[in-house]
């Protein structure tokens, strides 16, 4: 065994990787392959892929300003990983770490600590982009898979970055277990996201790997349908590598894509039994502007209906101008309303970090 490989074998590390070689099995058969014994050639590669794989993972630190936005619902200081994708040390992380960051860190599997800057944050697909401003030395970036060449029930590794000095991040054995679109709560919709269980609880910006060490996904959230339909089972949700393949050279160049310039009305909302329900405004929204409440149900866009989560977001980003005005129709308790807003552009509302 290669002697890097045989010094990183270690832990919980050790036992996915097992796992991801030889699949879901017993403990037979982890027994059967313990670090002291000679490993194949085959099993030999995918270890070190594996390996190569989680120490292109970081940690991330991010302080905000007091007075951003979005500190009131995702917090002045943040952590979570990223991972090395690019030559020059270009890292991918969820980009709601990163949204506002007054000052960013990144912290390699070595335990070094180094400063960062934004490079872009996409609010369509949800990735951001940061790179440290001095060197990474000795990681090697990854190279970004694909969903499409990964099938429901296949082992996958889950790596997370260090967070504080002595930590060694985290690896972890989940499974996909399901490809399907998904709708967020804040005005958020991918048509293609990766859905893997059992959870990884510090999933924030935490690289998702195939068993040849390609990144598959990001980390984004803990959710308690995992399959989509029941029995309800815990996970989590990735957004997929896909997704950012053909904006990346785009958000390099620009801090975001074009599709991130869509209309915002500042609504959180939930979809259940056909209905569109506001459960919370947003200050100072559009939304808080016209009137609307937590309660009301959102009936229709611009007279079309809507019942899904999906279909309100799709309908209210189909116009040419992020702020041209649009008509909801909203039940606001007995009361059937034509509410007017006007959206705005959602990128423009929020403090840009230093480097974007």
């Amino acid at each position: 065994m290669h002697a890097a490989t045989r010094s990183f074998l270690r832990g919980s590390f050790w036992r996915s990787a097992l796992l991801l070689v030889i699949g879901f099995c017993s403990a037979a058969c982890v027994a059967w392959a313990a670090p002291s014994k000679a490993l194949d050639a085959p099993v030999q590669s995918t270890m070190d892929a594996l390996t190569r794989a989680n120490a292109a993972v970081v940690g991330v630190r991010v302080s905000v300003a007091e007075g951003a936005r979005s500190a009131e619902t995702l917090g002045v200081q943040r952590s979570g990983s990223g991972v090395v994708i690019g030559p020059d040390g270009l890292i991918v992380t969820i980009g709601y770490l990163v949204l506002e960051a007054q000052s960013i860190q990144v912290v390699t599997q070595d335990n070094k600590t180094l400063p960062a800057q934004a490079v872009a944050y996409d609010l369509a697909t949800g990735f951001g982009l940061i790179r440290p401003i001095l060197p990474l030395r000795g990681i090697q970036p990854v190279a970004l898979g694909s969903l499409k060449d990964v099938d429901t029930g296949e082992p996958l590794m889950a790596s997370t970055g260090p967070q504080a000095d002595g930590d060694d991040g985290d690896v972890n054995m989940t499974q996909l277990v399901s490809k399907r679109p998904f709708s967020g709560y804040w005005e958020y919709h991918i048509d293609s996201a990766i859905f893997t269980s059992p959870p990884v609880s510090n999933h924030s910006g935490a690289g998702v790997f195939n068993q040849k060490g390609e990144l598959m996904g990001i980390g984004s959230l803990l959710v308690g349908d995992a399959l989509g339909r029941n029995p309800r089972l815990p996970g989590n949700m990735f957004v997929p590598v896909d997704l950012l393949k053909p904006i990346l050279a785009e958000m390099q160049k620009t801090g975001s894509s074009q599709q991130s310039h869509r209309p915002w009305v500042g609504l959180t909302s939930s979809d259940q039994a056909g209905r569109v329900q506001i459960v919370r405004v947003s200050k100072e929204s559009p939304a808080e502007q016209a009137g609307l409440q937590p309660g009301d149900v959102v009936l229709a866009v611009d007279g079309a209906k809507v019942s899904t989560l999906e279909g309100f977001y799709k309908k209210l980003w189909d116009r040419a101008q992020p702020d041209a005005d649009v008509s909801l129709t909203v039940l606001q308790g007995a009361d059937l309303k034509t509410i007017v807003l006007k959206p705005v552009d959602r990128m423009n509302t929020m403090q840009k970090p230093a480097g974007i």
